[in-house]
């Protein structure tokens, strides 16, 4: 069997066994470990996984031609995740990682008419779906988990809590959210903090379930909402908020993205970026993540992003990062999704039960193994803009959420 040879080479932690097509069984082992079992069901498939495992392991998943035997998906990605970060560099190293590379502008290229056929193919999903598995708020961003027996209600109140620190919000200012999802933060900044917010998506499911809440919350004059695109909007903002958009915007682009923030951006304003990033450099996007889930997306090194920053002529006021907060995050949500895959299979099939399944799994393995982790990045146009230290940020984050915790009560 083909796939042998990489797999002797990966397996360093624990054992897996392949039955393959013609019903051989092919064990592979390290030291102690979880002991996994998989069957490929098709010859081809051997020779697939060899020559492009990155593509061809999702899809045998989805299609029913690799199965798990013994265990879940999860239990597989994490232990093939696992050993992965410590293998050593082969000379297929480059045939895996290269061509990515090679053609990464080309797959980021995300014009207005591009980004909006992305945009659509995730997020103009059934909106039931995203309830069955995200929090009531709706939030499809990394939480911030405060404690590790919060619940993801808890932990993306938190995160709302922490932007809105970050902020420095005053009664009456005027904030721009690009990438506003279903309008959770703005109507969270709106309702806590006295500002009026203008919500950006390029996605008609979201505008319509956020001009819903909007209404329902009776701050429909205060919190609007627009299908626009980030380079199609004028005018002056106090505060720019973008949480979970960056990964659409594609490093082509960068330029033109802080170069419209700028623009954008009051004298005296403030501005946070939250986006997903990497912590071994510049790479492409796993073609299984791009091809079926995120069309054009992709998750950026800092050292991508912060010269494109310098260049633009904006301060950089703070930088945190976010390691397994994010990793925790995609475990509720698969969690929940698992908890009512029945609703979701009624919805779709089991092929897009499978697909959601690996896409929630390999992205969870994404930030426990293989270095993803989430930034947010603070900006302003002038030096003073911000104080001289971080306690402002934490000051504001707890009476707030001293005063939630009263409401509670």
């Amino acid at each position: 069997m083909l796939l042998s040879h990489l797999l002797h080479h990966v397996v360093r932690r624990g054992s897996l066994r392949v039955i393959d097509a013609g019903g051989a069984m092919h064990t592979f082992s390290g030291d102690p470990g979880p002991q996994i079992t998989i069957r490929l069901h098709t010859r081809a498939l051997e020779w697939q996984l060899f020559l492009h495992p990155r593509l061809k392991l999702g899809e045998a998943f989805m299609n029913g031609t690799l199965t798990v035997e013994d265990a879940s998906i999860y239990d597989f990605l994490d232990l093939m995740a696992s050993n992965m970060a410590v293998a050593p560099a082969n000379v297929l190293t480059p045939l895996y990682n290269g061509f990515g590379r090679a053609f990464r502008v080309f797959q980021q290229y995300n014009p207005l008419h591009r980004a909006r056929r992305n945009v659509a193919h995730h997020y103009d999903l059934s909106d039931t779906l995203y309830e069955l598995f995200l929090d009531a708020d709706r939030q499809y961003s990394c939480a911030y988990f405060a404690a590790p027996d919060q619940t993801i209600e808890q932990a993306q109140a938190n995160k709302k809590r922490h932007i809105a620190a970050k902020l420095l919000l005053a009664p009456g200012q005027h904030v721009l959210d690009i990438g506003c999802g279903w309008g959770g933060l703005a109507l969270y900044l709106a309702k806590e903090c006295g500002v009026s917010v203008t919500g950006l998506t390029l996605s008609t499911e979201q505008l319509r379930v956020a001009e819903r809440r909007a209404a329902a919350a009776g701050l429909s004059d205060r919190v609007r909402f627009e299908l626009r695109d980030y380079r199609e909007t004028n005018g002056r903002y106090d505060r720019i908020v973008s949480v979970g958009m960056f990964e659409h915007v594609g490093v082509v682009h960068y330029p033109e993205f802080f170069g419209k923030v700028k623009e954008l951006l009051a004298d005296d304003g403030v501005a946070l970026l939250h986006s997903i990033g990497r912590q071994d450099g510049p790479a492409s996007t796993n073609p299984w993540l791009r091809k079926y889930i995120f069309p054009g997306g992709y998750s950026p090194a800092m050292s991508e992003v912060v010269p494109v920053v310098e260049r633009s002529g904006l301060w950089i006021t703070d930088i945190e990062i976010l390691r397994l907060h994010y990793a925790e995050t995609l475990r509720a949500w698969r969690t929940r999704f698992n908890a009512n895959r029945e609703r979701i299979r009624a919805l779709y099939d089991e092929r897009f039960c499978r697909m959601w399944e690996f896409y929630l799994a390999g992205s969870e393995m994404a930030f426990r193994h293989q270095g993803h982790l989430n930034f947010q990045m603070q900006f302003a146009k002038k030096i003073d803009a911000v104080p001289l230290t971080r306690d402002y940020m934490v000051d504001w984050e707890r009476s707030h959420r001293a005063s939630a915790a009263e409401r509670a009560a």
